[in-house]
């Protein structure tokens, strides 16, 4: 392997680790301030223990989101100078605007949250929780919308001399067509994840008939955001695929491996062939879904591999415009399986629990409990899906991927980090997996002093 390769590998294992802790940040910061919400309007105190407890889930995964994000900024430099020198004038600006903006909004009030407890009003407390949320999803759509112009870049020009891609219109950049979709669909992804996280960690409490005050609700709560999420999902994904066929449709080819255009176009749910996907001996399909997949009719024609290979040969020059054809065939049925995974048991759970049943069958109860995985599993292969099926570009039609690795960079440097990254990664998820099961397990608290009525002299504190 050179140093593309390991490059490569060492950008995608840092993302997809990091990528695990945003979706349930994002998600949990607005599902803890929706139980405070209930708490200041209705005094019940299983809310306020509630929101406490999913505070302390929420906290955690904030804190790993940072430190691991962190490590992809410097990969920029360190593995991709000459990709940021060609794109830092563009992508550059959605990302400053993330950090200057974005961040220090969320980290601001996720600060006033957390020591603000017992010295703000109950209702401005209440405000920074929600303005943290706020923040975290603002931060989301900055960074889609730098991913989204390196999917279907927009708004800049490229400047010959230099060498490089020049911002013209920040505007373009920030409402491209592709960020308008990813980003709500990115969102109910992770409302998606939240909600089966309260779920998987409900069920593990009721099986054990703990606190069933707090955590039943919780349970039921969990299962309607992941089927109220799922619908999300599968709405705005429809949108994104077919924006994604206008965009690349090499992308959507290589999900269903589809090498000849074809009207209509199937959608095979599994296939038993060739490792390439050009030899079928057998296969599960659904007439005529990816023709709507991709175009919205059930009778539309899907360019084939063959005929787009063809087509980016003569706009783009000699070359393999094909991606890894098993890998996004895969992911993208991984993706879709996993979600629609988490809504089955979902909708399983609230018909198991509903007139105040309690559910039988230790199968249920593991299914429930296993509903954390996945989500992650299907936000991980969605990514998987988006960044392989581009290949062979970091920026699509413009700038390739051979083009975009520090050429002073040796393969023996990049092998050490990688290595290096791997171990300290594989070092924060036992620390990540030993804080999330020991205050899991620990449950909410007991009693709670409601906020402001404890000894007024009481100094500035962490609230947990």
């Amino acid at each position: 392997m050179d140093a593309l390769d390991l490059a490569r590998w060492q950008f995608a294992i840092t993302t997809v680790y990091h990528y695990i802790f945003v979706p349930i940040t994002i998600g949990l910061s607005a599902l803890v301030a929706g139980l405070q919400t209930a708490w200041v309007r209705t005094g019940r105190e299983e809310y306020l223990r509630a929101t406490k407890f999913w505070g302390k889930l929420f906290l955690i995964n904030f804190a790993m989101g940072v430190v691991t994000g962190i490590v992809q900024e410097f990969q920029f430099g360190m593995n991709w100078s000459a990709y940021s020198r060609f794109v830092g004038d563009i992508f550059g600006a959605p990302l400053a605007i993330e950090g200057l903006l974005a961040f220090f909004m969320e980290s601001t009030f996720l600060g006033l949250w957390i020591f603000g407890w017992d010295r703000l009003p109950k209702r401005v407390h209440l405000a920074t929780i929600w303005l943290a949320s706020i923040g975290t999803m603002l931060s989301a759509y900055f960074i889609l919308a730098a991913n989204s112009w390196m999917q279907h870049p927009v708004g800049y020009t490229i400047n010959a001399e230099r060498g490089r891609a020049e911002l013209t219109d920040i505007g373009a950049v920030l409402t491209n067509s592709t960020a308008l979709v990813t980003f709500p669909h990115t969102i109910t992804a992770c409302f998606l994840t939240a909600g089966a996280l309260l779920l998987a960690v409900s069920a593990w409490h009721l099986r054990r008939g703990n606190q069933v005050e707090v955590f039943r609700p919780g349970l039921r709560l969990g299962a309607w955001v992941v089927l109220i999420a799922g619908v999300g999902v599968l709405i705005t994904g429809d949108l994104q695929a077919r924006i994604m066929t206008e965009q690349q449709p090499m992308k959507m080819a290589a999900a269903e491996a589809l090498y000849e255009t074809s009207k209509p176009a199937s959608f095979s749910l599994f296939t038993i062939g060739s490792l390439d996907g050009r030899e079928e001996v057998a296969s599960v399909r659904i007439p005529s879904l990816l023709s709507f997949m991709a175009t919205g009719s059930p009778s539309g024609e899907v360019e084939g591999i063959n005929d787009l290979q063809r087509q980016y040969v003569q706009k783009y020059g000699e070359g393999d415009y094909v991606p890894n054809v098993p890998v996004t065939y895969w992911s993208f049925r991984l993706m879709i399986g996993f979600g629609a995974l988490a809504m089955a048991v979902a909708a399983l759970a609230l018909w198991s629990t509903r007139k105040g049943r309690r559910p039988a069958g230790r199968w249920l109860w593991l299914a429930a409990i296993s509903t954390v995985t996945m989500p992650l599993l299907a936000n991980s292969f969605g990514w998987i899906f988006t960044e392989v099926g581009r290949q062979p570009w970091t920026v699509f039609g413009v700038f390739k991927t051979e083009q975009s690795v520090s050429p002073s960079v040796s393969t023996a440097n990049v092998a050490t980090s990688l290595i290096v990254f791997t171990v300290l990664y594989g070092a924060l998820a036992v620390i990540e997996l030993m804080l999330m099961l020991r205050y899991a397990r620990a449950g909410a608290p007991e009693t709670v002093v409601p906020p402001g009525e404890d000894e007024p002299d009481r100094p500035l504190a962490f609230a947990y």
